[in-house]
C-alpha cells in the first residue's frame, strides 16, 4: 500500500461550498450542539441588527419629518435597548465558539496521533517526520482560527447577505435588482478564482511542512554535519526549502488577498447605483426619504458582509486545505490486519519444533523493484541461525518480514505452524523479539526504557525489579549505568555510548521472553567488551529460544547451526562456515 502523503489524487472532484463546509464541520464531533447554539445565537444578533434600518427609516418618515422628537426618544431607546442585547449576545457566541474549538483542536490532534500510532513501518519510510509535525501542530491550528474566529462570522455573513438582500427586494424590487446585480458578478468571480485560491494555500501548506522536515533533518544530524564541516550542504538544502516556501506563500498571499479590491470596487458601484436610481424613484414619487436610507444602511449590510468574506474566504479556503492534510492522514488504514480464525493456514509445517517459516515468499517496496524471490526457508526452535549477504542483499528485509514490519506480496510467513497475519500485534510482539542496530531509546529512565511495551512486570519498585534483573542474570549490563536502574535517559539516549543503549535494547528484549529473538546487526557497531557481555547474555537466552543474527562481522556467525546466505532477491543454505565465507567473498566482490 502507498502510504506517501504528498502523492496528488488524482480525479479529486470539485464539491459546492456547501458540501464543503459540511464535510469541515464533520471535525466538529460533540462540539455540534455547542455550535448550533452559537448559530441560533448569531441568527437572533443578525436579525436585531437588520432590523434596525427599518426602525431608522420609520423614525424618519413619520416623526422626523413631523417634527415629533417623542417618538425619535423612543425609537431611539428601543435601538439603543436592541444593540445591548446583540453586545450580551456577541459575547457569549465569541466565549462558546472560543472554548468549542479549542476542544475540537484537542480532540483532533490526539485523534491524528493516535492514528500515527497505529500505522505501519511503510508509512513512516514514505514520509517525513517534519511534514506530519506541521500537520499535527500547523494544520490543527488552521483549524482552530477557523472554528474560534471565522466559522460563525462566514456563516452570520452569508445570513446577512441573503437577509438584507432579501428586504431589499422587499422594499423596491426594481432599485433592489439593480443593487444585486454587481454582488452576481462577484459571485462569479470567486466561483473562478475559489480552486486556484484553494491550490495555492495548500501548495504553502505542503511547502512549510517540507521546511519543517528540512530544518529536523538538519538538527538530527547536526554532529555528522559538524564533524564533516559540512555546514554549507545543509544551509544550502535549507535555502533551497525556504525559497521554496517564500514562492509558494508568496503565491498563496496573493491569492488571499485578490478578492478584497475587487469586493470594494463592486461594493461602491452598487453604493452608487442605489442613491442614483433611489433619488430618480423619490423624484418620480415611488420611495420616501426614509425608505431610501433605509436601503442605503441596506446596502451597506449587503455588501459589507462580502467585504468580510472577502477575508474569511481565504480562511475558509486555508482551513479546506489544511482539513485535506489532515484528512487524508486520517483517511490511511494499516494493511497490516490481522486475519480472521476462520481464514488462518493452519496447515502442519515440516517439522514439529518448528518456530517460523517462509513460504513462497516475494516482496518488494512501494514503487520499486522486487526485492526478494520465492523464498523458502524454516527455523527451528532453540536453534541459533545466521543470514549473511553483502550490503542491499535483503538480510534487513527478510528480518522485518520475519517480525512483520510488512507483510509479503506473495507467500505466507508461518510462526509456529499459523499464519503470522493470524496474531493480535499484542500476541506477536510477545513471541518475536526485535534489537536494531541503532537502538531507540526513550526520554525518561534507564528502568522506563526496559519495561517498555512489556506487560509482564507492571510497574514494579526498585528492589523488586533489581531481583528480577538478578535472576535474569543481567546485573552485569546494569553495572555499566552510574545510577543503575534510575539513570536518566535524555533526548533518545544522545549522551550514552552506543553501546550503553544496545545494553538497554538487549535487556527490553531478554526480559519479554520471546520465543525468537532477531538480532539485525546489533552488534556491529559497538566495542569488544560490550561485545563479549552481550554473547554471555546470549548464552543464557532459554534453550527454546531461536536466535537469529543478521550480521557482516563473521565472527558473530561462527557458533549459528546454520547459515543463510542472501543476494539478489535469493535466500539459500550456506552450508559450512568456510562455505558461507567464501559466499560472502564472492557476493561482496559481485555487488
Amino acid at each position: 500500500m502507498n502510504y506517501n502523503l504528498n502523492i496528488e489524487k488524482e480525479g479529486k472532484v470539485k464539491k459546492p461550498v456547501y458540501k464543503e463546509l459540511t464535510g469541515l464541520l464533520e471535525v466538529a464531533g460533540d462540539e455540534k450542539r455547542t455550535i448550533v447554539f452559537a448559530l441560533l445565537l448569531m441568527l437572533v444578533n443578525t436579525s436585531i441588527n437588520l432590523s434596525g434600518p427599518l426602525i431608522v427609516g420609520y423614525t424618519i418618515d413619520h416623526y422626523i419629518q413631523t417634527k415629533q422628537f417623542s417618538g425619535v426618544l423612543l425609537f431611539s431607546g428601543i435601538l439603543l435597548s436592541m444593540y445591548f442585547v446583540v453586545f450580551g449576545g456577541s459575547y457569549l457566541q465569541t466565549r462558546l465558539m472560543g472554548g468549542a474549538a479549542q476542544r475540537i483542536v484537542f480532540a483532533l490532534r490526539n485523534a491524528v496521533f493516535h492514528k500515527i500510532q497505529q500505522l505501519p513501518v511503510a508509512f513512516f519510510n514514505q514520509n517525513k517526520a517534519g511534514d506530519l509535525i506541521s500537520r499535527v501542530n500547523t494544520d490543527t491550528e488552521r483549524l482552530n482560527q477557523f472554528f474560534s474566529q471565522g466559522l460563525l462570522q462566514f456563516l452570520s455573513s452569508i445570513f446577512m447577505l441573503i437577509a438584507a438582500g432579501s428586504f431589499m427586494l422587499i422594499i423596491n424590487f426594481r432599485l433592489g435588482a439593480v443593487t444585486v446585480f454587481p454582488a452576481l458578478c462577484i459571485w462569479l468571480f470567486v466561483n473562478r478564482l475559489s480552486p486556484w485560491v484553494r491550490k495555492r494555500n495548500a501548495a504553502n501548506l505542503k511547502s512549510v511542512g517540507m521546511m519543517s522536515a528540512e530544518i529536523q533533518e538538519s538538527l538530527n544530524n547536526f554532529k555528522v554535519v559538524v564533524a564533516f564541516n559540512r555546514r554549507d550542504y545543509f544551509r544550502k538544502r535549507f535555502d533551497a526549502a525556504n525559497q521554496q516556501n517564500y514562492k509558494t506563500a508568496t503565491g498563496a498571499g496573493i491569492a488571499n488577498t485578490v478578492f478584497m479590491p475587487v469586493f470594494s470596487l463592486f461594493s461602491n458601484i452598487a453604493q452608487l447605483l442605489v442613491l442614483i436610481y433611489g433619488v430618480y424613484l423619490i423624484k418620480n414619487g415611488n420611495l420616501t426619504i426614509g425608505l431610501l436610507i433605509s436601503y442605503i444602511a441596506y446596502a451597506n449590510n449587503f455588501y459589507n458582509p462580502i467585504r468580510q468574506l472577502a477575508t474569511l474566504w481565504t480562511s475558509f479556503q486555508t482551513a479546506l486545505a489544511s482539513w485535506d492534510r489532515i484528512s487524508g492522514m486520517l483517511a490511511l488504514d494499516n494493511d497490516l490486519h490481522v486475519v480472521e480464525t476462520s481464514e488462518n493456514i493452519s496447515s502442519e509445517s515440516h517439522l514439529p519444533s518448528a518456530v517460523l517459516e517462509f513460504r513462497g515468499v516475494h516482496f518488494g517496496y512501494p514503487g520499486g523493484r522486487e526485492i526478494l524471490h520465492g523464498i523458502d526457508f524454516l527455523l527451528e526452535r532453540g536453534k541459533m541461525y545466521a543470514f549473511v549477504g553483502p550490503t542491499g542483499g535483503g538480510k534487513t528485509t527478510t528480518a522485518s518480514l520475519m517480525a512483520r514490519l510488512y507483510d509479503p506480496l506473495e507467500g505466507t510467513v508461518l510462526l509456529r505452524g499459523r499464519d503470522i497475519r493470524s496474531y493480535t500485534h499484542a500476541e506477536r510482539t510477545q513471541k518475536i523479539g526485535f534489537i536494531l542496530q541503532e537502538p531507540l531509546l526513550f526520554t525518561g529512565t534507564v528502568k522506563e526504557n526496559i519495561l517498555y511495551g512489556n506487560d509482564l512486570y507492571t510497574t514494579p519498585d526498585d528492589p523488586a525489579f533489581l531481583k528480577v534483573i538478578e535472576e535474569a542474570g543481567l546485573a552485569e549490563l546494569l553495572s555499566v549505568f552510574d545510577q543503575g536502574l534510575n539513570t536518566e535517559v535524555k533526548s533518545g539516549g544522545e549522551h550514552m555510548s552506543l553501546g550503553q543503549k544496545q545494553l538497554i535494547a538487549f535487556m527490553r528484549a531478554f526480559l519479554r521472553k520471546p520465543e525468537l529473538l532477531i538480532l539485525d546487526e546489533a552488534t556491529a557497531n559497538i566495542d569488544t567488551i560490550t561485545e563479549q557481555m552481550l554473547g554471555r547474555i546470549l548464552e543464557k537466552l532459554p534453550k527454546e529460544t531461536t536466535l537469529v543474527v543478521i550480521a557482516h562481522r563473521l565472527n558473530t556467525i561462527e557458533n549459528a547451526d546454520e547459515i543463510y546466505f542472501v543476494n539478489s532477491g535469493d535466500v539459500v543454505q550456506a552450508g559450512s562456515f568456510d562455505d558461507a565465507v567464501d559466499k560472502l567473498m564472492s557476493g561482496k566482490r559481485l555487488s
